[in-house]
């Protein structure tokens, strides 16, 4: 099932670059912002670095190192010099919260936005910096292509990777002239550190079979192994292109999922009773108690909602499919959705509407 596309697509980039992978965000906020500083330089000259000019007032005069502490780690800035007085960008280093959160706000908007001269000038005004040229643009959108497609095709030696979660994000976007709905397929999966990695992500035009088998075996060719468990709703196409690319991985129906599609076989009145009492299921500390509460709640259906205890039975092995798994996993793996954002602390919020695999917050794991 695709999440709701009512987050914007900005959002949703910028909070994938700032949590899930340091080294690329690192990378392209190194690239963003010494951009930004030699565009300001040049304005300070009169003129763009190396071009001759009788509005020229200054030059260039090499590079100082200046360490940068963010949230993704220490960043190696080359912070421009100049012949004749100094230059220091205090809209950069002396706001340090803030100036990071912008320029993380620029860095994904620039590159979503395909990075155009107007846009990128809007966008840098909030740090205090006006007018950059074409030509520092078009590098700053070369470099960031390169550094993002690098980040989708390397290769996953980060393994075993023992649980894998899979989702979908439908969004809008423009194409020859038409306004069409596209599916950001996206992989996220726990290495063998134990931490939460972003593996792939695709975009296809339609979220089916034929989607979801390609972008699998894309990939396993990328190092993609060890997978014990994928966790996915029951969307069709997907649950066999898992079957076809990931032998020997079981499949855990994610329980909100599940919950959801389950309620429309009882009246509404009776919706919360119903969910109250399969959330029993989930509430057991080992993995026998699970089994024997997922009977005893069928047996509680029976009489009154039939229809509600024959399909509960037939997803009894893919809803319990984490009792397999260490009990201290149980509530990453069962499910993909938005029941983990309230035990996390996070309550209701725009990143409900986020691919549900993107915004669990998934403490250290043993694989």
């Amino acid at each position: 099932m695709a999440a709701d596309n009512s987050v914007t697509p900005a959002a949703w980039l910028a909070k994938q670059i700032e949590t899930d992978d340091p080294d690329l965000l690192q990378s392209m906020v190194k690239t963003m912002a010494e951009a930004l500083m030699s565009a300001e330089a040049d304005g300070l000259c009169g003129a763009p670095y190396g071009e001759r000019s009788d509005e020229r007032t200054n030059s260039r005069n090499g590079y100082r190192a200046r360490q940068w502490d963010t949230r993704a780690g220490t960043i190696e800035l080359a912070i421009p010099k100049l012949r004749s007085g100094s230059y220091y960008p205090d809209w950069l280093l002396e706001r340090r919260r803030r100036a990071e959160q912008a320029l993380i706000s620029v860095v994904a908007t620039s590159y979503l936005l395909g990075v155009s001269t107007r846009r990128v000038d809007k966008l840098v005004e909030q740090l205090g910096i006006k007018h950059i040229s074409k030509s520092q643009v078009s590098q700053m959108a070369k470099t960031l292509d390169e550094q993002v497609e690098a980040f989708r095709t390397r290769t996953l030696d980060a393994g075993p990777y023992t649980f894998v979660w899979l989702d979908a994000l439908t969004q809008k976007v423009r194409e020859g002239g038409r306004t069409i709905n596209v599916h950001a397929l996206v992989a996220t999966a726990v290495n063998a550190n134990g931490q939460r990695e972003i593996l792939g992500l695709e975009v296809t035009s339609a979220e089916d079979g034929a989607g979801w088998l390609a972008f699998l075996r894309g990939l396993v060719a990328r190092g993609l192994s060890g997978v014990q468990l994928v966790i996915s709703d029951a969307h069709r196409g997907l649950v066999e292109a898992i079957g076809a690319s990931l032998p020997g991985a079981a499949w855990q129906r994610c329980r909100t999922h599940y919950l959801r599609n389950l309620l429309t076989t009882v009246p509404k009145s009776a919706q919360p009773w119903v969910a109250t009492l399969v959330r029993t299921i989930f509430d057991q500390p080992t993995s026998e108690q699970v089994r024997t509460q997922h009977a005893w709640v069928i047996d509680a259906l029976e009489a009154k909602y039939p229809a509600a205890c024959e399909h509960l039975d037939g997803a009894r092995e893919d809803l319990l499919a984490f009792a397999a798994f260490p009990p201290e996993t149980w509530r990453q793996i069962w499910s993909n959705c938005e029941d983990l954002l309230v035990p996390l602390g996070r309550g209701p919020g725009p990143w409900s509407n986020w691919p549900c695999c993107l915004w669990i917050d998934l403490p250290v794991l043993a694989p």
